[in-house]
């Protein structure tokens, strides 16, 4: 994390580009460029429209307004129970641990969330625990963020350990893009906290290229799934990124071949400055349809869009 690039200049000057041609530095005061090494080397140097690039470096478009975005694409706001603690569809409710990141992706629905507002210690967590505590329907907590193994092994085990006890949560859903971005934060004690937990662990990864699955990412997978722990994958159908059949195609045999289940591909959350971004519907269902020429069942995404209200989140195709 202290070696992660934060800015524009040093980014570009990294990998050989102009960043008065390729990059904004008004879109990265209002977002602030973060990118990891492990992240940032397996990005091809001199290539403005590498795909893995084109996910972390702030560029013009952002500070475009576009009609239909907002800061607040999926309502949260009017999701929240407590501070951090939301409930957006029956029987589970989402736990927002922390606003850290180890990569700041440029169509991140949070981009704009209140995160000074978010409780980050066991006590501070307290109230979001009684709540789930005191409503037998609850079965499933899912910890997000910003991204919930940016806490420390002690921080995660008291949170985790505090929802276990909770005898009618049977559910632990983890969502993190951590193993992508930092393979290395899969240490053996994440591995071993994670297998012990009393409730079944779901660990959704976020990877949206196959070349973000590098051989040490393999090996991170590798620990998680030797604890028998359950790996689901979600993408976000992206323009310029993975917007085609051939990309997705790989992606989903990457993720199949290590024992991740390719779960969503996600319609764009229109969240302001990602209008860029998006690719349209019947695009996206174009792809999906030639996945299932390509692919076996299993191993096709579902294409779904979050609308706010609903519930829950609305096949595409």
């Amino acid at each position: 994390m202290r070696a992660a690039f934060r800015t524009v200049e040093r980014l570009c000057e990294h990998l050989g580009l102009n960043p008065s041609e390729h990059a904004s530095i008004a879109a990265a005061r209002d977002f602030p460029l973060f990118a990891p090494w492990p992240y940032v080397r397996r990005i091809r140097p001199g290539d403005p429209a590498d795909p893995l690039l084109l996910q972390i470096l702030p560029v013009p478009d952002e500070t475009k307004s576009v009609p239909g975005f907002s800061d607040d694409p999926l309502a949260e706001t009017a999701a929240t129970m407590r501070p951090g603690l939301l409930q957006k569809y029956d029987r589970r409710v989402l736990l927002v641990t922390t606003g850290a990141c180890a990569i700041h992706c440029r169509y991140c629905f949070r981009r704009s969330f209140p995160y000074a507002d978010v409780p980050n210690s066991i006590s501070d967590w307290q109230d979001s625990i009684d709540a789930i505590a005191e409503d037998p329907s609850i079965d499933e907590v899912i910890l997000s963020g910003g991204d919930p193994l940016m806490l420390v092994d002690s921080t995660l085990t008291q949170l985790i350990d505090a929802i276990s006890q909770i005898e009618h949560v049977s559910r632990l859903r983890i969502h993190t893009r951590l193993p992508i971005v930092i393979p290395s934060r899969v240490t053996d004690s994440l591995v071993g906290m994670l297998g012990d937990a009393r409730p079944q662990t779901i660990v959704v990864l976020h990877a949206n290229h196959p070349d973000e699955l590098d051989t040490e990412v393999e090996q991170a997978i590798d620990r998680l799934s030797s604890a028998r722990i359950n790996l689901l994958n979600q993408s976000v159908l992206l323009r310029g990124v993975n917007d085609s059949v051939q990309c997705m195609e790989s992606l989903c045999r990457k993720l199949v071949n290590l024992g991740i289940l390719p779960y969503y591909m996600h319609q764009l959350d229109r969240v302001n400055g990602a209008a860029h971004f998006e690719v349209g519907k019947d695009e996206g269902r174009k792809i999906v349809e030639s996945l299932r020429e390509r692919l076996p069942g299993y191993a096709v995404p579902t294409y779904v869009e979050e609308l706010p209200g609903h519930a829950s989140k609305k096949p595409i195709a």
